[in-house]
């Protein structure tokens, strides 16, 4: 069972991991043609699948990671190598919340309006995307560097 765990948490990191950076990707990808409707398609793709992957992804991790530990006789507050990485993850969690989604929708209803308009503000969207680049790296970085102390386990 501890094994079953352990590779339903891996496949829950890789979802997660894996979502976060496509879509950065993507976005960059798209966002060098300037156009408002590959824009709105774009985000619109982003945000379901953060829904598609990474909710259930948080979900999985969460679960899976703490009957793991708890399986494995890991402390969950006293393994210094769990407890930061909930930290670091509760930390991606908390920009994705504040920053990452609602910047998502701003970019999303900026490239829809500018459709029908025929009236792109291309400078605010790319500071807004610039913006929300920032902020999904940290919203990245932070379960990454988590993902380090789950396969290092270093003693902190």
């Amino acid at each position: 069972m501890y094994l079953l765990l352990k590779l339903l948490h891996v496949i829950a990191v890789i979802a997660f991991l894996g979502n976060i950076t496509t879509g950065l990707f993507w976005h960059a990808h798209v966002a060098r043609s300037g156009d408002p409707r590959l824009l709105a398609n774009v985000m619109r793709g982003i945000i379901r699948s953060d829904q598609i992957f990474t909710m259930p992804g948080v979900i999985g991790i969460i679960v899976s990671g703490v009957a793991t530990a708890m399986l494995g006789g890991f402390p969950i507050l006293g393994t210094g190598w769990i407890f930061w990485t909930l930290v670091l993850f509760a930390i991606s969690g908390v920009v994705f919340a504040i920053q990452v989604a609602p910047l998502q929708k701003r970019l999303l209803a900026l490239a829809e309006q500018a459709v029908p308009s025929q009236h792109f503000d291309e400078r605010e969207y790319r500071a807004l995307a610039l913006r929300w680049e920032i902020w999904g790296a940290l919203s990245l970085a932070t379960p990454f560097a988590g993902l380090a102390l789950m396969v290092l386990k270093p003693a902190l």
